[in-house]
């Protein structure tokens, strides 16, 4: 029998409008929602779907696979999913730069790559001041071409997801000069800072930080810095409590709310939970595993993808992502 969300469902089957598995919490949700619209679940068959990134030049879709040590091409057009790269150095997150070139978090390598034009792989960072980095997770590219990412090591924790190795580095925020390819650290205050966005203007980055997932009872935050002329972060404060559970990716809308995946935490809780510009919660969208993260794609950026545990999920919705973030 199905819950109040609408799960267990035969995902072949139509499913009824409007989708129970989106839920109103604050009115200011309704304009972002389609009432005929609903859940896709495009693959199922990952060990832990991460890392989104839409190339709409291409129109296609590519997401890591962490454990399975690869990344994944979810083609829109003919529907079919398909290894893009394997191995993949146990890639996380994802992003394109200005020139829409692939830009990767590699767990297994520990370092920041991109991938040429031409198919060749650039290393853009892999150690900061003679020691090797963690293991980079998320990933954003500023509109002056500095990549921002965050390393809270995951990848060295255990084997399942990279290399188990001890820590060289604390985990960090890090900002890669365009011109000199120079490294600066602009955050350590967080215990594991994870997903990463830009506001619309680029004025605020948010950062969630995981550190406190497996800890009942301590916050789940996001948090939200003021960019100072592009190279810095200052006023730190608490942007969201996730509450019951945990987010670890996120991306903003042109509107500037912040969509973030959802999981780790009340079952009744996972999918995405959207928080409107001042923090409030105002919708979520329901699904029957927890979210890592999520993008925006489609030819006009109002096709929402979510990489969730096993499964890749999309739904239509009114919203539209900013780009590159």
């Amino acid at each position: 029998m199905a819950n109040r969300f609408g799960f267990p469902r035969e995902w072949s089957a139509p499913t009824r409008y409007p989708d129970p598995a989106v839920e109103v919490v604050d009115r200011r949700f309704r304009e972002y929602i389609l009432g005929s619209s609903s859940l896709d679940r495009l693959y199922t068959g990952a060990r832990w779907a991460e890392g989104p990134v839409w190339f709409g030049d291409g129109r296609y879709f590519l997401c890591s696979d962490i454990p399975n040590d690869r990344i994944l091409r979810w083609d829109e057009v003919t529907e079919e999913t398909t290894v893009w790269r394997k191995p993949s150095n146990n890639s996380n997150g994802h992003t394109r730069d200005r020139q829409g070139r692939l830009v990767s978090c590699e767990h297994g390598s520990r370092r920041v790559t991109r991938t040429e034009h031409d198919g060749t792989i650039t290393t853009i960072m892999d150690s900061f001041e003679g020691k090797r980095l963690n293991a980079p997770n998320d990933i954003v590219v500023h509109p002056d071409g500095a990549i921002w990412f965050t390393d809270p090591g995951y990848g060295i924790h255990w084997n399942y997801e990279g290399n188990k190795a001890p820590f060289e580095l604390p985990t960090r925020v890090y900002r890669v000069d365009p011109q000199t390819g120079d490294p600066t650290v602009v955050n350590e205050s967080l215990e594991k800072p994870n997903g990463l966005c830009f506001s619309p203007d680029y004025s605020v980055l948010y950062i969630v930080d995981t550190g406190a997932s497996h800890k009942p009872g301590h916050p789940r935050e996001i948090h939200a810095f003021d960019v100072v002329d592009g190279t810095s972060l200052t006023n730190q404060r608490t942007f969201c409590d996730m509450g019951n559970t945990s987010t670890d990716g996120i991306r903003c809308d042109t509107d500037g709310n912040v969509w973030a995946s959802a999981g780790w935490g009340d079952p009744n809780e996972d999918g995405v939970h959207v928080f409107a510009p001042d923090g409030t919660l105002i919708g979520k969208i329901h699904l029957p595993e927890g979210a890592a993260n999520l993008c925006f794609g489609g030819v006009k950026r109002t096709r929402l993808f979510i990489t969730a545990s096993h499964s890749i999920y999309s739904i239509y919705v009114e919203a539209q992502g900013c780009p590159y973030v």
